[in-house]
């Protein structure tokens, strides 16, 4: 769990790809969550996505959880199996992070901040972890900036079948210092 001034606990718990599926659809099917590439999902296609990301060894799904109440999706996975293969080379203790914020009607101002920090924590909890690397669209400037405030350092642009991608790094160092400033 993780404590953020101003904003409550945060929790994750693992994602349950059939019960959770409901609230999972309505989240990437908003308009706020165009970047996670579910805009015309249905409810099965959700569930089916989520089922083969629990069947997976190297992919893992996150319902995140404010107070107990269920605020952002949280995904890891290992890019020497999943996402990445074959686009950079991967080093011992890399971990890649996707996460996606519930849309709200009353946004709080640092909110999503908060999430990334949240996760970030939640992925450096593992002593194994030594790097995460994420694959954001490159048009997606907020959350380059907020890549940028939890300290991930863009490295490359990447082509990936359904996206032009900002490969970027973040140390557990550089995670450090950037929450610390």
């Amino acid at each position: 769990m993780t404590a953020v001034a101003q904003v409550g606990t945060f929790a994750v718990r693992p994602l349950d790809p059939v019960g959770d599926a409901p609230l999972l659809h309505r989240w990437v099917t908003h308009p706020k969550a165009s970047f996670w590439m579910m805009q015309e999902a249905r409810l099965h296609d959700v569930e089916r996505e989520y089922m083969a990301i629990a069947a997976s060894e190297h992919h893992d799904a996150y319902l995140g959880l404010l107070d107990g109440e269920p605020v952002f999706l949280m995904e890891r996975y290992d890019p020497r199996y999943v996402e990445l293969v074959g686009l950079y080379e991967p080093e011992p203790g890399d971990v890649g992070m996707h996460f996606l914020v519930a849309p709200s009607d009353t946004p709080v101002h640092g909110f999503t901040r908060a999430v990334i920090t949240a996760v970030m924590e939640n992925l450096f909890a593992d002593p194994a972890t030594r790097r995460v690397v994420v694959e954001p669209d490159v048009s997606n400037k907020a959350v380059h900036a907020l890549n940028e405030a939890v300290g991930f350092v863009p490295e490359r642009e990447i082509r990936k079948p359904e996206k032009q991608a900002l490969l970027s790094f973040c140390t557990r160092e550089q995670f450090e210092r950037a929450v610390a400033a």
